[in-house]
């Protein structure tokens, strides 16, 4: 192949792959806003609220002799209650920025 018909098809896909870069990058940044230093993201003691709702649902699931919707309420249950732990534990072990 000859170098100009090269260039002809290398250089427009390289323009189009930069500007579409640039775009994700320049949304990205725009949209995407940094947690603010000590601020709390989840609340512990809703998530756990939620996960003993989820469990006093199941018990009464368990009773009404759904066993398999009560295997899945336990499970939200659990998933809920993980969340908290890592939001805590994350909250406990979590540093201040460098300089601060």
């Amino acid at each position: 192949m000859r170098p100009l018909t090269t260039a002809r098809r290398v250089l427009p896909a390289l323009l189009a792959a930069t500007l579409l870069a640039g775009g994700v990058l320049a949304g990205q940044t725009a949209t995407a806003e940094p947690a603010a230093a000590g601020a709390i993201t989840c609340n512990v003691g809703k998530l756990k609220a939620d996960a003993r709702k989820e469990r006093d649902h199941a018990a009464k699931l368990r009773n009404l002799g759904a066993t398999k919707e009560a295997g899945k309420a336990v499970a939200k249950a659990e998933a809920l209650e993980k969340r908290a732990r890592q939001c805590a534990d994350a909250d406990s072990t979590s540093r201040p920025p460098f300089g601060r």
